[in-house]
C-alpha cells in the first residue's frame, strides 16, 4: 500500500507540473504545432532515460524511490517517455523490427483510438 501511495503523489506532482509547463508555453507561443505536448514529451523521455539507467545500473536497490519519480512523477508528466524508454530497451537488445513494429503500431493505434 506504501508503493502505491508513493505513485499517487508522484502522479499528482507530474500532471501538475505538465499542466503548469503546458500553460507557459501556449501562453507564449501560438503557432499550429503542438509544442507544449512536444516539449513535455520529449523532456519526460530525457529524464526517464536519465532516472532508469541510474535505477537500473547504480541503484537498482530504490524501488521507492523508482516508483516515486519514474511512475508516478513522469507517468503523470508524460506516458509518452515510458515508451520511448521501452524502444530503446528493445531495440538496444538486438529487436530493431520490434521496436519499429512497437513505434508505427503506438503511434497509429493511439491515433486510432483518438480519431475513434
Amino acid at each position: 500500500m506504501e508503493k502505491f501511495l508513493w505513485v499517487f503523489l508522484g502522479a499528482g506532482l507530474g500532471g501538475s507540473a505538465r499542466y503548469l509547463v503546458s500553460v507557459l508555453i501556449i501562453l507564449r507561443y501560438l503557432g499550429p504545432f503542438p509544442l507544449a505536448t512536444f516539449t513535455v514529451n520529449v523532456v519526460g523521455s530525457f529524464l526517464i532515460g536519465i532516472l532508469m539507467t541510474l535505477f537500473t545500473g547504480r541503484y537498482p536497490h530504490h524501488e521507492t524511490l523508482r516508483l516515486f519519480l519514474v511512475t508516478g512523477i513522469l507517468g503523470g508528466f508524460t506516458t509518452f517517455s515510458s515508451l520511448e524508454w521501452e524502444l530503446l530497451q528493445t531495440a538496444r537488445y538486438g529487436a530493431r523490427s520490434l521496436a519499429l513494429f512497437y513505434l508505427v503500431s503506438s503511434v497509429v493505434a493511439g491515433y486510432g483510438a483518438v480519431w475513434l
